[in-house]
Parts: structure tokens; sequence; C-alpha cells
């Protein structure tokens, strides 16, 4: 048995029927309940030993009353970051969220006044578009290009569009999420130089940070240049994607400049008043310490995923186009040549049976597109993709 057998079987839990959004909520979602859902990131694997064990002890305890965060959590955070991605965080720069969702939306109000332009680069995680514009900001767009069969930044449009738009804040994804990408050094410098030119905050979602595959290594906004750019950034990131605790909510804002901290905790104080999450904290701080075994059997288990739905589309219907996998846990696909007429719904959907991601929540334009979570059994990606070659064949 090869490591990948071992991890899904030891790890592949069944979720349906345990109040599962990705699961449970397919009627709701979706109108229909039979789907195979591939949908909302998160996994069918249960999280490591080590936090299953300190989350139990904690609540053997059985007193969840108000807490302050150990220094153990903050050394252990430090050394992950040290380790993984040679990050020297300093515990002053750490403010805390319910999530990274949260988090965006906090930065937004904090940093922009209603009516200011803030860009993202489409096809890109949803709720950026929708934090921006239920905020009251102007939504500004730079979309991505493709270019030897993955998605580069348009720096041209980038920049046009900074200028133009007289914009404040740039929401940056990286690793990115739908398309997979992992940005370079020199993509994220030409990037942060734009940014820099015209006095554009970034903040940097890294929530997939530990999810990148072969030779692709993820670069942090905060090493960029040995932290140049850190007088203009943000940094939001949590183990909750790493270790498949979304429920626990529980993220990071990383703030390296003083005067950028001191003004979000001016907003803090008069808007928020979050506490962190005892629970969250509990799980993260054991998963840091313990859980980089089960991550690397995590890892193995998706990339074997991608390849093996990557092998049986490209031989059975080559006219998809599936798209690298350099980070995420996801996989972006290009419908378009195999819908011959029929809407992506119709066919993802109502003929293969697939809840998945629709292309056209990420962005105008992406129609024929669907984003599929990887972090699943293989045998459901299989079955994924037999589904897909199958009602091809109906052509």
């Amino acid at each position: 048995m090869n490591r990948v057998e071992e991890f899904v079987n030891k790890y592949y839990v069944e979720r349906k029927n345990t109040n599962s959004l990705k699961w449970d909520a397919l009627d709701e979602r979706f109108g229909d309940s039979d789907l195979l859902a591939l949908w909302v990131a998160d996994m069918e694997f249960k999280t490591p030993e080590c936090i299953r064990k300190a989350l139990s002890e904690r609540v053997e305890h059985g007193v969840f009353g108000y807490t302050k965060l150990p220094e153990s959590y903050y050394e252990e955070y430090k050394k992950w970051h040290k380790q993984k991605y040679d990050i020297n965080v300093e515990k002053q720069w750490i403010r805390f969220a319910p999530g990274i969702v949260q988090a965006i939306l906090w930065v937004i109000h904090a940093y922009t006044k209603k009516d200011d332009s803030v860009i993202i680069m489409p096809p890109v995680y949803y709720p950026f578009a929708n934090s921006i514009r239920n905020s009251g900001r102007k939504l500004v767009e730079s979309p991505l290009i493709e270019e030897d069969g993955k998605f580069k930044i348009d720096f041209v449009t980038f920049e046009k569009e900074i200028r133009d738009n007289n914009v404040k804040l740039y929401i940056h994804c990286s690793p990115h999420n739908p398309v997979g990408r992992v940005w370079t050094l020199e993509e994220q410098r030409r990037v942060f130089e734009i940014c820099e030119k015209y006095d554009v905050l970034v903040l940097s979602d890294e929530i997939h940070q530990d999810f990148t595959y072969e030779n692709h290594k993820q670069i942090s906004a905060l090493a960029l240049e040995e932290g140049k750019y850190s007088n203009r950034l943000i940094v939001a990131n949590s183990g909750s994607k790493t270790f498949n605790l979304a429920s626990l909510v529980h993220a990071t804002l990383l703030i390296p400049d003083s005067a950028i901290r001191e003004q979000f905790d001016k907003f803090s104080k008069e808007y928020l008043g979050a506490e962190p999450s005892l629970l969250g904290q509990i799980a993260l701080e054991a998963g840091y310490k313990d859980g980089n075994d089960w991550l690397g059997g995590l890892k193995e288990t998706v990339l074997y995923n991608y390849n093996l739905l990557h092998d049986i589309l490209a031989e059975k219907v080559p006219e998809i186009k599936v798209y690298p996998l350099e980070g995420t846990y996801l996989v972006f696909l290009n419908l378009e040549k195999v819908l011959n007429g029929k809407s992506t719904k119709q066919f993802i959907q109502d003929e293969c049976g697939l809840a998945i991601d629709f292309g056209h929540w990420f962005g105008k334009g992406y129609n024929s597109y669907v984003r599929i979570n990887l972090a699943t059994s293989s045998e459901n990606i299989k079955e994924a993709a037999e589904r897909i070659v199958e009602n091809c064949k109906k052509w």
C-alpha cells in the first residue's frame, strides 16, 4: 500500500448527515441533494491526531471561559513560518480575525473610504469582489491572461487600472484560487513595484500557502526583497485550510509596519473588539507543532488526485483544458469545447451530477470554467472524471 492509499484509508470520512455545508446543503445550494460534492474548499479528511488529541483534552477539562493566548502558540506559529517560508514573524505584528473573509472586510473598512477603488485580479476567490461591493467601494478589475497554458498577470492593465481609478487597495491572492498559480519572485516583485509607484496598500491573502507542489515554492509577500514592501503590506493567513479546520474560525493578520498596525488597532477599538477562538488556537498550535507529517500525506494525495483527473481527461477528452496545479488543492477546468451549446450547469450538474464551483462565480467571462476540489478520496475524483467522459461521449 502506497502513502496515498494509507492516507485515504486512515483519514477519509463520510460527511453526509453531519451538517456539512458541502454535502448536506446540496439541495439548498444546487437544487439537487444527490450530487457528488466537489465544491466548497474543505476536505473529507480527518484533521491530524495531534489536533484531535489537543481538542479532546481541552473539552475534557470542561471550561471554555475567557482565555489568553499562551506564548507557546506564538512560538509554534513563528517556527512554522520560519522553517517553511524563511519569515521572521514578530509577535507584535499579529492580529486575529474569525476568518479570512472577515479579515478582508475589516481591512477594506479600516484602510479605505466609501467609493474608494479596490483592485483584484479575476478569476479570483469570489468573496473578494463581494466584500468590495458590499462595503460600498468601487470594484476595479485587472483580469489574468491565459498564456502558455496557464494564467499570468497582465501588468500593463494592472498599472493602467490603478492609475486611472486612483486605486487605494489591492487584494492579492497567493497562491491563487481558483487558477492554481504560485506566483514567482519576479511576478510578485513587478506587482509590488507598481503598488509602490502609486502608493497602493496590499492585502495578501496567503491562506493556501502550505499547498504548493513539485518545484513551485511559495514566496510570501513578507519575504519579497527582504521585507522591502512591508510598509504597504498586510498578510492574511490561517492554518484552517492547512489542517481542515474551517469551522474553528481562527485567522491571522500580519501587519509589520507600525503605522499601518496603529491604524488597524484604532479601527479595532472602535468597531471590533474580537477575541481569538480558544479551540481554533488550541488546534492550530498542535498542528503547527506536530502536524507536518499529516500535511505531507495530504499533499501527496491532492497531487495524486490532480494527476488522476488530468490523465483521464487528457486521454479520453483532450478538448477539456485542465490547468496546471502549482498551488492550492483546487483545480480549474475549461469545458468550452465540450459544451456544444449547453450551459455549464446543464452539462456538469444536470448531466454529470457534480456539485462544483462555477467559473462565473469568480469573475465575468468564465462561464465555461469550473473549479473542482481535489481534497477528497481518489474514488470520488475518478468517479467525477468518468462521469465527465461518459457524458462527453453523448455528443
